[in-house]
């Protein structure tokens, strides 16, 4: 359920990329959509902490701003993907990744806030006398 909930989470991020982001296009139905989605996923799982070990001189000296350059060459990454397998996302250079990194992050960053698991019960213990 949980690996699903970011699947969305993912998804709405990208579209609102999509929507806000002149470089960045998705042409294609929304079952397509979820595949560009769960290959953002993958290349997030596999690739960024490739990127973050092989960068983190540059992250230590920029105190961690260099993340927002590497999510950037994530999404760079998506697109080129994407347009070799034909789903129909888009990415027209390194600005609007740049941008479209921002707000891909914001906006995951926001849905995954209201996504909490309900599960998160508080266990308390009550010393009887």
């Amino acid at each position: 359920m949980y690996l699903l909930l970011r699947l969305l989470i993912n998804a709405g991020a990208l579209w609102a990329a999509t929507q806000f982001v002149s470089g960045i296009s998705f042409t294609g139905d929304i079952p397509r959509f979820l595949v560009v989605a769960l290959v953002f996923g993958l290349l997030n799982a596999l690739v960024r902490p490739i990127l973050l070990l092989l960068s983190f001189p540059l992250l230590i000296l920029t105190l961690g701003l260099f993340t927002f350059v590497l999510n950037a060459v994530i999404l760079m990454l998506l697109g080129a993907m994407s347009d070799a397998l034909g789903l129909g996302f888009h990415v027209a250079g390194f600005v609007p990744a740049f941008v479209g990194a921002l707000i891909v992050t914001v906006v995951s960053f926001v849905l995954s806030i209201f996504a909490k698991p309900s599960n998160d019960r508080r266990t308390v213990i009550v010393k009887h006398s």
